[in-house]
């Protein structure tokens, strides 16, 4: 996709840090100073999805596969004693780029920070939400 970054990035026309280059899937670092942490990687599918929902199955695949991969590695090269993955599909969700990735970040226990969803979503649905959920499987 032209006006994709990521798209950019992957195809070399744009400069990365990189971590890992498959078939299927990247890692590199973030843009400069928008790290949460040492070692934070983006991982994503090489072929353009914008976002989750549009991800082809097998790009999908590879690429939650090289995440798990990233995490791997933050222990071992980092000493990471956890991981946070933080993935937003959609603007609603915070996504700022129309690329499908997931943010890999390592965490240790002196770190000081959290990266988990602060307050709840105040929004309310009409009915049992998981209910809902269960019957567009049905």
């Amino acid at each position: 996709m032209a006006s994709c970054v990521f798209c950019a990035i992957i195809a070399g026309d744009e400069p990365a840090v990189w971590v890992e280059r498959e078939e299927h899937a990247v890692a590199f670092a973030p843009l400069p100073g928008s790290a949460l942490a040492p070692g934070h990687t983006l991982v994503a599918p090489v072929e353009h999805a914008d976002d989750l929902l549009g991800a082809a199955p097998v790009a999908l695949a590879a690429t939650t596969a090289l995440v798990q991969r990233v995490a791997r590695a933050m222990r071992g090269a980092l000493g990471a004693t956890g991981t946070v993955v933080l993935q937003a599909s959609g603007a609603d969700a915070g996504q700022s780029v129309r690329h499908l990735h997931f943010h890999v970040v390592p965490c240790w226990p002196d770190d000081g920070t959290t990266h988990w969803p602060e307050p709840p979503s105040a929004h309310v649905v009409d009915g049992d939400p998981h209910a809902l959920l269960a019957e567009m499987f049905e």
